[in-house]
């Protein structure tokens, strides 16, 4: 064989090519010099990334992949690069969190190595128990990405391992505890609290809602979260909604501006979460020590255990019908609603 006079350090058959950009900067791309079925020598593109080109090198000499790229850490690169950005921005946030634990403890793991106990070690050394559980769960979709990729070929190790067990948030905003709070909120708040109530959707689809969402005489929404489309109806057998109420108290607000969004500060921005966090502290601190000051501690005590993210489980609460419920979170599953959202006992008949 003639020898390389590229890429010296590459497999045999394997060559880089390089191109000079017009920004100044270097194009690397990777080749397998092969044989047509003529026997005419071609170049077959194995990419830009040297540990994916070596990996595809592989596949063509019929080799073991190189142990150097069969590392966790190329899975993880790989990961970020390729599935992290088509993500939304709070998973990305969430997601990138978790990779960096999991990394601290799998990066120059062999792909191959990873057992099932491996993974129940890593579960059992996290302290924060509810976090190792949704390390686990990207770990598990990060392995099944490797498989699709070709890195590997095993059973995914995350399978079959045990979650810890997780207590989901209790707590109901009872009438007393919401009259409290939205009693002493500003404008926007009330409005956010209501729309939040009234449609159950999460806050950020609350905040995201328009005027032009309102048409057809339903409000539309596309949950972020799951991108499921609903139509939430305004009326039924044109017996207007309180839903419709709050909507047209809000449109026919003097001096705003049509065509915004529904939640608003005064001066008719949007509000953002950060806005709405604020907001909520300030009307529950002031709800706290308004309870405080009548000797109404127990009251008072319901009222700090109360968060802005509990309204989307009180709406869910006082759905009597089960699929209704279920229907208006946007859950294909009733019993999520029912483990994670219903926060009140179902109402029963005495014996006598």
């Amino acid at each position: 064989m003639r020898p390389k006079t590229t890429g010296k350090k590459l497999p045999p058959r394997m060559v880089a090519r390089r191109r000079s950009r017009q920004s100044g900067t270097i194009w690397i791309g990777y080749y397998y010099s092969g044989r047509d079925k003529d026997g005419k020598r071609v170049e077959l593109p194995l990419g830009t990334d040297l540990n994916e080109a070596k990996r595809k090198w592989a596949e063509y000499e019929g080799k073991p992949v190189p142990a150097n790229v069969t590392l966790m850490q190329f899975v993880f690169d790989q990961y970020i690069k390729d599935i992290l950005p088509t993500k939304a921005a709070s998973t990305q946030r969430e997601n990138s969190g978790s990779l960096r634990q999991l990394r601290e403890a799998f990066d120059k793991a062999p792909i191959d190595a990873l057992t099932p106990q491996d993974i129940a070690r890593y579960r059992d050394a996290r302290t924060a128990k509810v976090r190792a559980n949704r390390e686990v769960t990207l770990l598990s979709h990060v392995f099944n990405m490797a498989r699709e990729w070709g890195y590997t070929k095993n059973e995914n190790p995350c399978r079959g391992v045990r979650k810890n067990k997780e207590k989901p948030r209790d707590f109901y905003a009872d009438k007393d505890v919401w009259a409290t709070v939205h009693q002493v909120a500003c404008l926007e708040l009330q409005d956010a609290m209501d729309l939040n109530y009234l449609t159950g959707q999460r806050p950020a689809d609350v905040l995201r809602m328009r005027d032009a969402d309102i048409r057809d005489g339903s409000l539309h929404v596309k949950q972020g979260k799951t991108g499921k489309f609903l139509r939430i109806m305004l009326e039924e057998n044109a017996v207007k909604s309180e839903l419709a109420s709050v909507v047209e108290r809000i449109q026919g607000r003097p001096g705003r501006k049509a065509g915004s969004y529904l939640v608003t500060l005064p001066s008719g921005e949007q509000v953002k979460k950060w806005h709405l966090r604020v907001r909520f502290d300030a009307a529950r601190k002031t709800a706290i020590e308004a309870c405080t000051k009548d000797d109404n501690l127990a009251l008072a005590e319901r009222i700090k255990a109360f968060q802005f993210r509990d309204i989307r489980a009180k709406s869910a609460s006082e759905i009597v019908d089960m699929t209704a419920a279920s229907a208006l979170l946007g859950h294909t599953e009733k019993d999520i609603t029912e483990r994670v959202y219903r926060r009140i006992g179902q109402a029963v008949r005495p014996t006598k």
